[in-house]
């Protein structure tokens, strides 16, 4: 199969252990499941909780998110940190457990002048050879980048070396800002999980990075498009449009804490446990929600939920 990057690339969620460990098991079944159900690889980012995770379980993530894909798709590993020093170290650890780019979001502790958020990409993207997807996550942490910034990295680089994952809101216009100031030559996915996937694919993105936990209903949007069936694309994203809307309300947490949900309800993991603190938790009737809706979604794709 073809390892370029583009296409459904889901973020994996990092699976725990009652004891905190990372449960290995649970996520060989995630990873299986993945390109069982049609994606084009797997990617350690921010609802992996890599953030809360330790430096060598970042490393350990990503050697068995290599191992367990071989050669099935495509690994990219986030590689942001607080320090230049820090992201060329993960960087280069990334290259050498065999992925095959990085991604990564600028410090947050930092308001950081656009100087030294160009110095900090630019050392990134020199210090291997894979790709570099430059993201911002400011719809749920740090500061917007601008889209000059990424011109700037594009004309320096080159589309083939530098990508983008642009969730600076408003997310679309921004995205057709990007897409118009390159002439069309940047490399864009969408993230977001999947809430404006339909919208930005009319705006010319290379590929979409959602969750797992909604990942038959991505891909059958994607594929859906593809083909030109736009009627399917609507079925199917309508209800999971709205999970990813009660998602939203919590930030980062709502993700985590509904994704972690749906992977238990699916078999996949055996508990929903996420890294402490946290700022938010599931309650009855959102979980409610969440359940009819899935059984929507199931329905619409023809599955049982």
């Amino acid at each position: 199969m073809s390892l370029e990057v583009r296409g459904v690339l889901p973020v994996i969620h990092t699976p725990f252990l009652d004891g905190g460990e990372i449960d290995v098991e649970s996520l060989r079944r995630e990873v299986d499941w993945a390109y069982h159900t049609g994606a084009d690889g797997v990617v350690a980012a921010m609802v992996s909780e890599v953030l809360r995770l330790t430096n060598d379980e970042r490393a350990q993530l990503t050697d068995e998110l290599v191992s367990k894909s071989g050669d099935r798709g495509v690994v990219i590993t986030s590689v942001g940190a607080e320090s230049t020093h820090q992201a060329k170290i993960l960087a280069r650890r990334a290259a050498k457990s065999g992925c095959r780019a990085v991604m990564a979001i600028p410090p947050l502790h930092t308001a950081l002048p656009e100087d030294e958020l160009w110095r900090y990409f630019c050392e990134i993207a020199e210090a291997t050879e894979l790709p570099l997807i430059v993201q911002d996550a400011s719809s749920y942490v740090g500061d917007a980048l601008t889209i000059d910034l990424f011109v700037r990295l594009l004309q320096r680089f080159g589309e083939m070396k530098v990508l983008f994952k642009p969730e600076a809101a408003p997310i679309g216009p921004n995205l057709s800002l990007l897409r118009d100031q390159t002439d069309g030559r940047a490399r864009i996915f969408d993230g977001s999980g999947g809430i404006l996937l339909i919208d930005a694919y009319r705006r010319g993105i290379v590929g979409t990075m959602p969750g797992t936990d909604l990942l038959d209903g991505i891909v059958a949007i994607w594929r859906a498009l593809e083909s030109g069936d736009e009627p399917r694309a609507y079925r199917v994203y309508f209800p999971l449009a709205a999970i990813v809307n009660l998602q939203l309300q919590a930030g980062l947490d709502g993700f985590l804490a509904i994704e972690k949900y749906l992977m238990v309800k699916r078999g996949l993991f055996h508990c929903d446990s996420r890294r402490a603190p946290t700022a938010w938790q599931l309650d009855r009737e959102t979980r409610d929600e969440v359940d009819r809706l899935f059984v929507m979604m199931q329905g619409t794709l023809g599955h049982r939920s």
